[in-house]
C-alpha cells in the first residue's frame, strides 16, 4: 500500500490503486477525483504542493503532483488518448490492465506487447490548454505566495530527486549530444512510445497515449527560438501544455485558473521531436498539420512541461491575502471578512491619505482614484457593460515621470497590472490585438489579452503630434473599444471575434484624453516636489508593510461585494434628479444620472456598505459638483481645455 506522502510524490501510484480495485469500472475517474479533492482540503494541503509558478520546473520531480496559477492564453483542438489499454506477455501470454489517463507515454514492462487490437482498449479526449502565467501579475502577488507555502513545497527536493542530467559529466553529455542513440537507450524503460506504425515492443519503445501522430517536426537549425506567447513583454515563469479531462466546456480563452495535477517532463517528448526532426520525409497520410504547428503545438518538455489536470478551479481573484473562495459559507471566509470589515474605515482613511500624497495632495483626485481601484463590471445589459469605471486624470505633468511613479505605487496595490506608454511610435508598432496564425494554428497573444480585473494604465503625458499608419488606427481604435464597451476584436483573419473583459483603465494625460473615458478628474496639484523619483519612494518606505497589506486586501475585498439599492431608495433618487432638472434642465443629463449612481455605487462599497444610503448619494453628488466645478475651472483658463 502507498505512503501518506505518496499522493504528493506519486500520485500515479494512487491512481494505479484506485485503476486495479475498481477497473474496469467507470467509477474510478470519479474516485480518484474525490480522493485528491479530499486531500487538498486537510489542513491547507494546498500550500503543500510545489508549484510552478514559484518552482523551476527542473527541480520538481517528474509524475509528482504540482499547482498551477495561470490564464488560459490559448487552447488547442481536442486530442485522443488511450484511457485503458492491454499489454501482452508473448511468452507466458499473461494479461495486464493500464489506465493512460494523466500520462503522456504508455507504461510498458519489458517483456511486454501492446495488444491495440484487445477488447478491453477504451479511446478517449482530453483536451489541451495553452496556459500563461497570469499577465502583468504584480511581484508581491509572487512573493507572498511563495512565502505562505511550507519550506518543503519550495526547496528543490534535491534529496529525493535530482535531474538525470546533473549526474553526468560533461564528456558524457557531449557523448550524448554526439549519439543520440545511447540518449534514447538511456531512457528506454517500462514504457512504449506510440508512433505510425506500431508492432508492439519487440524492440524497447515508447508508446504515447495521443492517438494522433507526427506532432513534432522542425529543424533546430533553421527554426527561430521557440516564441512561447506571453501577452506581455519581459514576462518570466513557465508556460505549460494542461490537459484537462473533465468539464473543459466550462472554460473559456483569458479564464484565471488555478490546476492541480501531475507533472510531465518526459525525456521522450523530446527524443520522439528529434526523431522527427530527423527523418527527411513524411508521409502525408501520417502527418496532416505543418511543421509549425507541430512545433508549437508540442515544444520540447523542458521549455514548456505538461500537467494532467486532476483537478481545477476558475480563481474569483489572485489576491493571496484573500481566501481563494468567498462566495463559499464557510466559517473561516466569513469570519475573515467580518473582521476585516470592522476596520474598514481606517483603512480607507489611510489609504485615502496615501493616495492623496501619490496625487501630489489632491484630495479629490484621490477619492475617485478609490472608486475606480474598486470598480468591476458587474453585468451587462446587451452590449452596455455596467460597472466600468474609466477615469481620466487630466492635468498630469508631463516632463516629471509622473506616470511612471504613479503607476509604481498603483503596482503596489493591485495583483496585475500594466502600463501602457502611448506614442505614435508605440502605436504604429505595437502588437495590441491577438490575432489567429493559422499556419501555425495557435492565438498570437497581444498586449490586450488580459485577465480580468487587471489595472491598464495608459500615459498619454508623453504623446506628440505625428501619423498613425492602419496599425496605428486600429490600436487606438482597439482601446477605445476596450474602454467604452469592455470588448477586445480578436484578429481571426477573415472575421473579427469578440472577447469580453473587465480591464479597469486609467489614462493620465496633460489635456483631455484623445481616448473615450467615463470620468475625467483634471489633477490639481498642492505641492511640486523638486525630485518626483525620491518623493514617491519616500511615500512606499513609509507605509508599513502591514498596513500595505490591508490596502491590498481592502481593493480586492470590496471589488467582490454585492451591491443593491432599495426601492424607497430608488425613488428618492429619481425624484431627486426630477428636481436638479427642474432647477438646472441643460446641465443635467440622463449621462449624468448614470454617472453619479455610479459614483454612489462605489462610494457606497468603498465604506463597507453594500446598499444605497441618503447620506452617500448626497455624498456622490457632492463629489460630481466638485470635479465638474474644477473642469469649468480649467475651461475658462483653457479655453479648448473640454
Amino acid at each position: 500500500m502507498p505512503c501518506v506522502g505518496d499522493w504528493l510524490n506519486s500520485p500515479l501510484s494512487i491512481v494505479q490503486g484506485i485503476f486495479a480495485q475498481n477497473a474496469p469500472n467507470s467509477d474510478w475517474e470519479k474516485k480518484v477525483t474525490e480522493y485528491f479533492k479530499e486531500k487538498l482540503k486537510e489542513n491547507n494541503a494546498t500550500n503543500w504542493v510545489p508549484s510552478l509558478n514559484d518552482v523551476p520546473v527542473h527541480y520538481l520531480k517528474p509524475n509528482s503532483l504540482v499547482k498551477f496559477r495561470c490564464m488560459v492564453q490559448d487552447m488547442f483542438d481536442p486530442e485522443f488518448y488511450m484511457g485503458v489499454y492491454e499489454t501482452v506477455d508473448p511468452n507466458t501470454n499473461a494479461r495486464v490492465l493500464h489506465f493512460g489517463k494523466y500520462r503522456d507515454v504508455a507504461e510498458c514492462g519489458p517483456q511486454q506487447e501492446i495488444d491495440l487490437n484487445s477488447s478491453q482498449t477504451v479511446t478517449l479526449e482530453r483536451q489541451t490548454f495553452y496556459c500563461v502565467p497570469v499577465p502583468g501579475e504584480s511581484a508581491w502577488v509572487k512573493e507572498i505566495s511563495f512565502l505562505t507555502e511550507p519550506v518543503q513545497a519550495r526547496v528543490s527536493p534535491s534529496t529525493s530527486y535530482t535531474p538525470s542530467r546533473h549526474k553526468r559529466s560533461y564528456e558524457e553529455d557531449e557523448d550524448m549530444d554526439l549519439h543520440p542513440s545511447k540518449q534514447k537507450e538511456q531512457h528506454m524503460g517500462k514504457s512504449c512510445w506510440c508512433g505510425g506504425d506500431i508492432h508492439g515492443c519487440v524492440e524497447p519503445k515508447r508508446l504515447e497515449t495521443e492517438a494522433s501522430a507526427g506532432h513534432h517536426v522542425i529543424s533546430p537549425n533553421c527554426s527561430p527560438p521557440l516564441d512561447l506567447n506571453f501577452p506581455l513583454p519581459g514576462e518570466k515563469g513557465p508556460a505549460c501544455l494542461v490537459k484537462v479531462y473533465e468539464s473543459w466546456e466550462s472554460f473559456k480563452v483569458n479564464d484565471v485558473l488555478e490546476v492541480f495535477g501531475v507533472l510531465s517532463v518526459d525525456p521522450v517528448l523530446s527524443i520522439v521531436n528529434s526523431e522527427e526532426r530527423d527523418s527527411s520525409t513524411l508521409d502525408p497520410m501520417e502527418c496532416m498539420d505543418t511543421a509549425e504547428e507541430q512545433r508549437v503545438h508540442s515544444p520540447p518538455a523542458s521549455l514548456v512541461p505538461r500537467i494532467h489536470v486532476i483537478l481545477a478551479q476558475k480563481l474569483q481573484h489572485i489576491n493571496p491575502l484573500l481566501p481563494a473562495c468567498l462566495n463559499e459559507e464557510e466559517s473561516k471566509t466569513c469570519e475573515f471578512v467580518s473582521n476585516f470589515m470592522s476596520e474598514l474605515s481606517p483603512v480607507r482613511a489611510e489609504l485615502l491619505g496615501f493616495l492623496t500624497h501619490a496625487l501630489l495632495g489632491d484630495s479629490l483626485a484621490a477619492e475617485y482614484l478609490i472608486l475606480h481601484l474598486i470598480s468591476t463590471v458587474y453585468a451587462r445589459r446587451d452590449v452596455l457593460p455596467l460597472g466600468k469605471f474609466t477615469i481620466n486624470l487630466s492635468g498630469c505633468p508631463r516632463n516629471s515621470a509622473f506616470t511612471e511613479h504613479l503607476y509604481r505605487l498603483i503596482q503596489q496595490l493591485v495583483p496585475a497590472s500594466y502600463h501602457l506608454r502611448m506614442s505614435i511610435e508605440s502605436m504604429n508598432h505595437s502588437r495590441l490585438i491577438p490575432h489567429k496564425d493559422y499556419t501555425a494554428n495557435r492565438l498570437v497573444s497581444g498586449l490586450l489579452q488580459l485577465a480580468s480585473n487587471t489595472s491598464l494604465v495608459i500615459d498619454e503625458t508623453q504623446l506628440e503630434q505625428g501619423q498613425l499608419d492602419t496599425a496605428g488606427v486600429r490600436n487606438v481604435t482597439a482601446l477605445g473599444n476596450l474602454i467604452t464597451w469592455q470588448k477586445v476584436d480578436y484578429d481571426f483573419n477573415y472575421h473579427r471575434m469578440e472577447f469580453p473583459c473587465n480591464i479597469n483603465v486609467l489614462i493620465t494625460s496633460e489635456g483631455r484624453s484623445l481616448l473615450p473615458s467615463d470620468c475625467q478628474v483634471h489633477l490639481q496639484p498642492q505641492i511640486i516636489p523638486p525630485n518626483m523619483e525620491e518623493y514617491m519612494s519616500s511615500l512606499l518606505t513609509a507605509v508599513l508593510p502591514s498596513v500595505l497589506n490591508k490596502f491590498r486586501i481592502y481593493l480586492s475585498l470590496l471589488r467582490l461585494l454585492d451591491y443593491s439599492i432599495s426601492d424607497e431608495v430608488t425613488k428618492a433618487v429619481e425624484e431627486d434628479f426630477v428636481e436638479m432638472r427642474k432647477n438646472n434642465p441643460e446641465s443635467v443629463t440622463a449621462d449624468d444620472l448614470h454617472k453619479m449612481l455610479l459614483v454612489a455605487r462605489f462610494l457606497s462599497l468603498s465604506a463597507g456598505q453594500t446598499t444605497l444610503s441618503r447620506e452617500r448619494w448626497l455624498r456622490a453628488k457632492q463629489l460630481e459638483a466638485l470635479r465638474k466645478a474644477r473642469l469649468q475651472q480649467q475651461k475658462c483658463v483653457n479655453g479648448n481645455e473640454l
